[in-house]
């Protein structure tokens, strides 16, 4: 399975005090990652995925919420954001078989997705637009940051190790795969939902949509109930 092209230089040009906003503090949390994980890329994606897969859970919940309310289609939205959230979650599951998380890491998940949750829920209440733009950013820096992990991978600074069997399930990619095959699917993935968001983003602010950039196949994860069935 060869993953989509990625365009490394798409980036959103802030318009408007809430872009500018969404644009620094995604940038200041990037500062943060940078200066705790460094270059250890593995440990990085385990515990920004489990920040990256509660933007989607959020925005669905009350997405849903807002269609009961109102009684109105929710033009699809629901779906697309709860599939981002999943997506989120394999990445992380995929990472953890590869760089195990520290007890002091994963202290700083349950920590950080806490405070992380309570922020952007509210933010969505107060401004989606604003929401979805720093999921469009943070999408972004996420695309920046796989791509200086297969540089690491290429020159040698870490290891390709085997793709671990949840990501060859996943993603359907071939036995034999690697961890360079990983990160270039998840890398895709997160080039996907950068693109989703800035165009939810987009919509709500009145603005012109944009390419959305394809999302590599992968398996649909069905409840046990249905495959009981």
């Amino acid at each position: 399975m060869t993953p989509p092209l990625v365009d490394l230089a798409m980036h959103h040009k802030p318009q408007g005090a809430g872009d500018r906003v969404a644009y620094g503090f995604v940038k200041a949390l990037r500062f943060f990652a940078d200066t705790f994980f460094a270059k250890r890329y593995g440990h990085r994606a385990v515990v920004l995925e489990t920040v990256a897969a509660v933007p989607g859970m959020v925005g669905a919940t009350l997405n849903h919420l807002k269609c009961l309310r109102r009684m109105c289609s929710d033009r699809g939205w629901i779906k697309t954001l709860m599939d981002e959230a999943e997506n989120e979650r394999m990445h992380l599951m995929t990472f953890i078989e590869v760089s195990q998380p520290t007890l002091f890491e994963r202290f700083v998940v349950v920590a950080v997705q806490w405070v992380f949750y309570l922020f952007f829920f509210g933010l969505y209440l107060v401004s989606p637009k604003t929401a979805h733009r720093v999921v469009g950013y943070f999408e972004e820096e996420a695309v920046i940051s796989y791509s200086h992990y297969l540089a690491e991978i290429d020159e040698g600074r870490s290891p390709n190790v085997p793709a671990p069997k949840i990501a060859l399930d996943y993603w359907g990619l071939p036995e034999g795969s690697t961890l360079r095959d990983v990160v270039l699917v998840v890398r895709a993935d997160e080039a996907h939902h950068r693109d989703v968001n800035h165009g939810f983003a987009n919509e709500l602010g009145g603005l012109p949509a944009i390419a959305i950039a394809p999302c590599p196949p992968h398996a649909a994860l069905e409840p046990n109930w249905k495959a009981a069935a």
